[in-house]
């Protein structure tokens, strides 16, 4: 039976997965710079040991929280939660997550397609969904999350 190992994490109380093959390391915050003119879902910039690495904010990219008007994140400051650092394609970028879990392993044949009942860019990102106990583990789609010209659409 081939198994998939996901870390799991949370965002607004929504237990979110991703496979481990894209997760480079899961680290406390860092003191993050803002980037001028940066879509509302961009964070700012962390430095990871040299190198420089956008902080995506997982929750508006999702659109799970209502947009605010100005960042509340000053120059330096650190966020809450915690960042899950990604490599995807060659590409390095953290997803800000509220929660950190652990990595489960689930066997492949249980894997299913997105609730129907999502809408939206949530629906849009999800690779599928995993059953547990009490809900389902959302399992996101890395490419998804780190492709720009998706993020940019505009989802009826």
């Amino acid at each position: 039976m081939v198994e998939q190992q996901i870390c799991t994490f949370f965002l607004k109380g929504v237990y979110f997965g991703i496979d481990v093959q894209h997760v480079q390391e899961v680290i406390r915050p860092q003191a993050m710079t803002p980037v001028p003119l940066a879509p509302p879902d961009i964070c700012g910039l962390i430095n990871l040991r040299g190198q420089i690495i956008t902080v995506i904010d997982l929750q508006r990219r999702l659109e799970m929280s209502e947009p605010q008007t100005q960042s509340t994140t000053k120059l330096g400051d650190a966020a809450q939660g915690f960042n899950v650092v990604l490599c995807c394609d060659g590409e390095i970028v953290s997803l800000l997550v509220d929660d950190v879990g652990d990595v489960l392993e689930f066997a492949q044949n249980t894997f299913q397609p997105p609730p129907t009942t999502l809408k939206g860019r949530m629906r849009q990102m999800l690779a599928g969904a995993y059953p547990l106990s009490e809900g389902f583990l959302l399992i996101l789609d890395a490419e998804k999350i780190l492709d720009v010209n998706l993020t940019n659409q505009i989802i009826e």
